[in-house]
């Protein structure tokens, strides 16, 4: 296989935040207090401010949730996808779907902790995904990352380790052509890394450098 495709998640194949409709679905469902949404949503403001701590937010998206066990936690994430697959837009599974009948290797890599990515990933029927771990013990989440979080510039070494995995030992160089949907400006250093980057629906700062790049920029009409 000599061809690759990759897509960051929130805001790229999902037109929203997918650990803010996480948060949202468990307070509705009395797993989370009310507040809990607040919380996130400060988080997001950070991430936009480029200001964002990953271990934090990933702490505060996990350790409250420990006392519930892996079991069950993974157990709500298969209704939660039943409850989300409605509000993916036709369009990006459909774009998923052109990668995948022209015979690329493809993969989700994203920031979100798996727990909350991996019912996208197979609402996408992609059984491939980059996501930044959980430390488990005792059957719990703890709330701490294990390893690189995949985030900013950690991505393009998530993504390696990933490839080796496949027995793929070159990395994105071995590949002929290489694509990488993102939204965001934090993705540079992976966009950066592939031969086609493509900027779906950008921030200001992703915008302004991919119209001087060159790149494809994909917005929604």
């Amino acid at each position: 296989m000599t061809t690759l495709a990759l897509f960051d998640l929130d805001h790229t194949l999902i037109p929203f935040d997918s650990g803010m409709a996480w948060t949202q679905w468990l307070v509705q469902r009395g797993h989370l207090p009310p507040d809990a949404e607040a919380r996130y949503l400060a988080y997001c403001h950070d991430y936009v401010a480029g200001t964002l701590d990953i271990h934090a937010m990933h702490r505060a998206n996990l350790a409250p949730l420990a006392r519930h066990g892996v079991a069950t936690l993974q157990a709500w994430a298969h209704e939660f996808e039943r409850h989300i697959r409605q509000q993916v837009p036709a369009s990006r599974l459909a774009l998923v779907q052109q990668h995948q009948d022209a015979g690329h290797l493809c993969a989700i890599v994203t920031a979100t902790t798996r727990l909350i990515a991996e019912p996208l990933a197979r609402v996408f029927g992609l059984p491939h995904l980059v996501a930044t771990e959980a430390v488990v013990a005792d059957g719990r989440y703890t709330g701490a990352i294990a390893g690189e979080p995949c985030f900013r510039q950690f991505k393009p070494s998530r993504v390696a380790a990933w490839l080796a995995q496949q027995g793929i030992g070159a990395g994105l160089a071995a590949f002929e052509a290489s694509w990488f949907y993102s939204d965001s400006a934090s993705d540079l250093p992976l966009l950066q890394a592939v031969t086609h980057p493509v900027a779906v629906c950008p921030d200001a700062q992703l915008a302004a450098y991919a119209r001087t790049a060159g790149w494809t920029v994909w917005e929604d009409t």
